[in-house]
């Protein structure tokens, strides 16, 4: 954590690649495939954003997970929903391809809120 200076736990080998596509972007973050939920706490978030194109629309709305540094409770990251597919299911409503396909959660940390330690040789 970039502002108590706790380990996060994050292991290279579940980080994504920095030229990966994710909808919600990539752009001054870390994204990793998961992570050791003893060291976050996860709140759920919903918010309506307004779009006014017609008079009986209320909003988009969007669902994310906040992720807060357990030790000092300062937000590092979302969790969003546009990971890799999961290939082994038949989609939403098992439908079949043309149906939404279900998508593995994708943990997205700030740069801006990580202390980023070069990690140290085990030694023997």
């Amino acid at each position: 954590c970039g502002k108590c200076g706790a380990s996060l736990n994050l292991s290279k080998s579940h980080e994504y690649p920095p030229d990966f596509y994710f909808d919600a972007g990539n752009k001054g973050t870390l994204s990793f495939s998961c992570v050791d939920g003893s060291r976050f706490n996860f709140e759920k978030e919903d918010k309506i954003m307004p779009f006014f194109e017609t008079i009986n629309y209320w909003g988009i709305q969007r669902k994310r997970i906040k992720m807060k540094c357990v030790s000092c409770g300062s937000l590092l990251g979302y969790v969003y929903d546009d990971g890799p597919p999961q290939t082994a299911t038949p989609g939403q409503f098992h439908m079949g391809p043309s149906q939404a396909i279900p998508r593995f959660p994708r943990f997205r940390l700030k740069l801006k809120a990580l202390s980023i330690q070069p990690s140290r040789p085990f030694s023997s």
